[in-house]
């Protein structure tokens, strides 16, 4: 697992330095910190910082093809590397290394872009010809590593795991998109290729983009989630013969792999499936929240004890999550609407500490299998619209969220009607619509200016333009789950709550359930066997029955949450005081100074404990704090010190002036 970046000028006379270079391995360095590697020469340049977990002494990139005609950087691992050696050695193949990376180069050399059909894993590739001038970006399936690009006024294209790398490449400016915080604000992210940054660009899952000398001729997906298919049902034992055989996979590491344990049903069916297949102790890691609404640390300790794993919890509070919170902002490079990546972040720091590099995680399993509470809503509500006069059937909604009342909220007549009044049945977004509405509580802080910026724009629209055409012959909830998959899942999951906060540690996840074998199986699955009333994912259940214990097998879904807006209020420490002080808000401009200073009055005074408000101060606390770390202020990026461990000269083809 690595960072990458790089920059390619349409005029190969245009040299790129090692000292941009060392500034753009010091801003991603976090991702890769064993080390790192640059190549240059002919108008490019190309990083990798190294967290090295396959080949530990030969693995290093940038790393050339067997005829030094290729260069490749590589952020992820393909799992299944042994058994693509196994076939290409007898094809006559000799390999350098025992590296994954070289395996991944050698295909790509030989098959293209088609080669990652054959590949288990997750990445975000940068593939150079060195003779044609011809750059590759590719990004894995589900889009669990990100890769970002923009393109330069000289036709030049410049791309990073991570924004801070195209940012200390000096070619780019940091200045806000608005429609792709507005995005933020429907979807609880933006939407690939749009991100919360103008000019930048976020490739989208599943994608890959070919630049070729001064400019990109090629843009387009090269695997797509395909969910109205006439699969046959798989067999009942398929899914444990699956997940099993996924999580073996993703136990493969020269270093020790760990377990993220939550409590909840997926990770400890992922712990219990690693624990079958560990020679050793496995280690797992928990986060224990001091507030009882968010803990969830009995049912962690009592997987634990049962399967045997030696296990390490971190309590967190409001004073842990305000004391972190900006650094993880840096992290995140984007405004968010929850709270919930910054006690992952302490996660991951605290694993990285106790020795562990590498962990297994259940995400994946809810949109896979249908178990959030969304599903259950999505299936209440077209029940309803069938016979909106049958008052039992919207009884049906004091049922679902039960930590709803927990928080304050009260049921009743209201309570119901705002599932029912959310939008039309006939809406192709039918399933979200109570989300987005949500969700959309912090545009009504927006300044006049902001507004008139946006005028016009409707992400909603334009989602509902961008569907497939096999989304009408989608059920409602094969509707919701694409949307899910493509919305949440790898923009705001993967990115928040995953990539971004293991890997500001050096932590790399991993995700059985991300395995494309895994969502074939789901998409076949009957409704029936993922949704079966308001019970939800049953063929999960069905596998967790065998090997965890029987109080989580059974146990009813209770989503990941974190202390939001009271944490912030608890003991306001003097940051948020500035940031959301009349001043701050107004010079940043994007929120009106007297909307928000009665959203923080209500805050101060324990008022606000609706989601919508909750997420309103999340996502202008956010705003704030973006703005000043990336806008605000004036970046300074360090040239990273260490000498690199791989310096390659690319040796392109000179064409002085091709792009002019």
């Amino acid at each position: 697992m690595c960072g990458i970046a790089g920059i390619l000028h349409a005029d190969t006379a245009r040299a790129v330095d090692e000292p941009t270079l060392r500034r753009m391995a010091g801003a991603i360095r976090h991702r890769g910190p064993d080390g790192y590697g640059i190549a240059s020469g002919g108008g490019a340049g190309l990083v990798s910082t190294r967290l090295a977990i396959f080949d530990i002494p030969s693995g290093w990139q940038p790393m050339q093809g067997a005829h030094r005609d290729t260069v490749m950087v590589y952020n992820g691992e393909v799992f299944n590397h042994y058994e693509l050696r196994r076939e290409l050695e007898a094809q006559g193949e000799r390999f350098r290394t025992t590296s994954d990376t070289e395996i991944l180069l050698r295909l790509l050399d030989r098959d293209g872009p088609e080669a990652l059909h054959r590949c288990n894993g997750q990445w975000g590739i940068a593939h150079l010809d060195r003779e044609t001038r011809t750059l590759t970006l590719m990004r894995d399936r589900f889009g669990v590593r990100p890769l970002h690009y923009a393109q330069l006024p000289d036709g030049g294209i410049v791309f990073s795991s991570e924004v801070k790398g195209i940012l200390a490449s000096g070619l780019v400016e940091a200045e806000p998109d608005l429609e792709g915080i507005d995005e933020v604000f429907t979807f609880w992210a933006a939407r690939p290729p749009r991100c919360a940054f103008k000019g930048i660009r976020l490739l989208p899952p599943g994608h890959l983009l070919v630049w070729r000398d001064g400019e990109i001729v090629e843009e387009r997906p090269w695997w797509e989630p395909r969910y109205a298919t006439d699969a046959p049902a798989p067999p009942a034992e398929e899914l444990g013969e699956l997940l099993r055989d996924s999580v073996r996979l993703r136990l493969r590491a020269d270093v020790p792999v760990g377990c993220y344990l939550s409590g909840g049903l997926d990770s400890s069916l992922t712990t219990a499936l690693a624990v079958e297949q560990t020679d050793h102790q496995l280690r797992t890691f928990s986060l224990a929240f001091r507030d009882p609404l968010f803990d969830e640390s009995a049912f962690q300790r009592q997987v634990a004890e049962e399967l045997g794993t030696r296990h390490h919890v971190i309590e967190i509070g409001p004073e842990e999550i305000t004391d972190a919170f900006q650094d993880v902002m840096r992290h995140l490079e984007t405004p968010v609407i929850r709270s919930a990546g910054v006690p992952l972040y302490l996660l991951a720091q605290s694993t990285r500490e106790q020795g562990i590099t590498v962990v297994a995680t259940g995400e994946g399993a809810d949109e896979l299998y249908w178990g959030y509470d969304l599903f259950k809503e999505a299936k209440v509500r077209a029940f309803c619209a069938r016979d909106p006069d049958a008052a039992w059937r919207a009884s049906l909604f004091d049922r679902m969220y039960p930590y709803f009342a927990a928080t304050g909220g009260r049921r009743g007549e209201s309570w119901r009607r705002f599932f029912l009044d959310a939008g039309p049945a006939e809406d192709p977004l039918f399933s979200h619509q109570t989300r987005f509405a949500a969700t959309s509580g912090v545009k009504s802080l927006y300044s006049g200016d902001t507004r008139a910026a946006l005028a016009g724009v409707d992400p909603l629209e334009r989602l509902r333009d961008d569907l497939p055409e096999e989304f009408g012959r989608m059920s409602v909830l094969e509707r919701a789950a694409y949307l899910e998959l493509t919305t949440l899942l790898g923009n705001h999951l993967l990115a928040a709550q995953a990539d971004r906060v293991g890997m500001a540690h050096g932590i790399e996840g991993r995700f059985p359930f991300l395995d494309h074998r895994v969502f074939a199986n789901s998409v076949a699955t009957r409704p029936q066997d993922k949704l079966a009333g308001l019970h939800e994912k049953i063929a999960v259940r069905r596998v967790a029955a065998e090997v965890v214990p029987p109080i989580v097998a059974q146990r009813p879904k209770q989503p990941y949450r974190a202390p939001e807006a009271a944490a912030f209020f608890a003991n306001e420490p003097e940051w948020v005081t500035e940031r959301l002080s009349a001043e701050a808000v107004r010079s940043v401009g994007i929120y009106d100074e007297r909307a928000v200073a009665g959203l923080v009055r209500r805050c101060r005074a324990g008022r606000a404990t609706g989601f919508r408000e909750n997420m309103a101060l999340m996502g202008v606390l956010s705003t704030q704090v973006w703005h000043e770390t990336f806008v605000g202020s004036a970046q300074r990026f360090a040239e990273e010190r260490e000498e690199p461990r791989v310096r390659l000269h690319l040796g392109l083809p000179v064409r002085v002036g091709s792009a002019a």
